[in-house]
């Protein structure tokens, strides 16, 4: 509905519009009587920012002052600051403000209404900004990434990419954290990697992406869920899946162990958190994984997880970019729009 009246408004005569718009913002009505036509034109078209619209559309598509905050790496004063300014402008409450209330947040009228409007006003301002850049002909950008990104985050990253950005061409590989290393620094073709790093070599470049903590993970009825807390020393003599010899999160639980003085309990071995959960729930061992804030990784499975704190190192995944490939406008808006998408995965 939203979509249908913005091409009514734009369809229609300037007094249909103004009339439109007074409608949809009633608080702006009384200003309007002793303005004259230039003026009531500018009122029309209020001097916001790409950043003050952004800051909104985030706030929808999170539902939450912090999450928003955190996508766009501004502190939750700078949030609410771009959106007062916009409101300010607009001249009328986009969401509600309740002292004290936490929460998802819940738009007013004017504010749903404004919602699809901005959406595409963003969608308009990123095509006019990169309107002239170099490569906007149809591309493409290979990637290699580690199976647990590919699975629980690329995926997903590359869809709301392509909607974004049709005109470039994603094709992903999935390979090991060392592979992808090592093919990064020797094939030209390869512009990007995508893992938990073991090293960071010379010659690439590194951008940090998420951080994520260590998780127990046992089926359903096990004891130590019963628990709040739990320490390395409690989980010696428990029959551990663990990842494959080689690997990023295989080195970071030895680790914890081995600090200690500790020797864990090694039961079976294998390639992927996926297989990892999977087996937990059959009743095969139980494990310590990594998991995203969204819950993805053991969504409608029949286990249960205590988190281990700072017990583990946490696992900082990022993208590696060759520097040949550094200065390609295709290449700096994925690694841009995945960054973006961190906090909210």
């Amino acid at each position: 509905m939203v979509s249908e009246g913005y091409n009514r408004v734009r369809g229609g005569s300037p007094i249909g519009q103004r009339a439109q718009h007074a409608s949809l913002f009633p608080a702006n009505d009384a200003c309007r009587a002793n303005r004259n036509p230039d003026t009531a034109m500018n009122r029309l078209m209020p001097p916001i920012s790409t950043e003050q619209v952004r800051a909104f559309v985030e706030l929808v598509r999170t539902g939450s002052i912090r999450l928003a905050a955190q996508s766009l790496h501004l502190s939750e004063e700078g949030l609410r600051s771009r959106l007062l300014t916009l409101e300010e402008r607009l001249g009328v409450a986009l969401y509600e403000k309740e002292r004290g209330r936490r929460g998802e947040v819940r738009l007013t009228h004017a504010g749903r209404v404004f919602t699809g409007k901005a959406e595409q006003f963003l969608e308009e301002a990123h095509a006019l900004t990169h309107l002239f850049e170099p490569g906007q002909q149809s591309r493409e950008i290979q990637i290699a990434a580690s199976q647990y990104i590919t699975y629980y985050v690329l995926i997903d990253v590359m869809r709301e990419f392509h909607a974004q950005s049709p005109e470039i061409t994603l094709r992903l590989f999935t390979r090991t954290e060392q592979q992808i290393l090592a093919d990064l620094q020797s094939d030209t073709s390869l512009a990007l990697g995508a893992c938990a790093p073991i090293e960071y070599p010379v010659g690439l470049i590194y951008h940090p992406w998420f951080v994520l903590p260590w998780y127990f993970v046992a089926a359903i009825g096990h004891p130590l869920l019963e628990r709040e807390t739990l320490s390395i020393e409690e989980l010696v003599d428990e029959p551990l899946i663990v990842f494959e010899a080689g690997s990023t999160g295989r080195q970071h639980v030895l680790e914890a162990f081995y600090k200690r003085g500790l020797t864990p309990r090694i039961a079976m071995e294998t390639t992927s958190t996926q297989v990892v959960v999977r087996m937990v729930e059959a009743g095969l061992g139980t494990a310590i994984v990594p998991l995203l804030p969204s819950g993805i990784v053991t969504r409608g499975l029949r286990v249960g997880q205590v988190e281990l704190g700072q017990q583990i190192r946490p696992m900082e995944s990022g993208i590696f970019s060759r520097p040949d490939w550094s200065d390609d406008f295709a290449v700096r808006t994925f690694i841009e729009f995945a960054r973006a998408r961190a906090s909210v995965m």
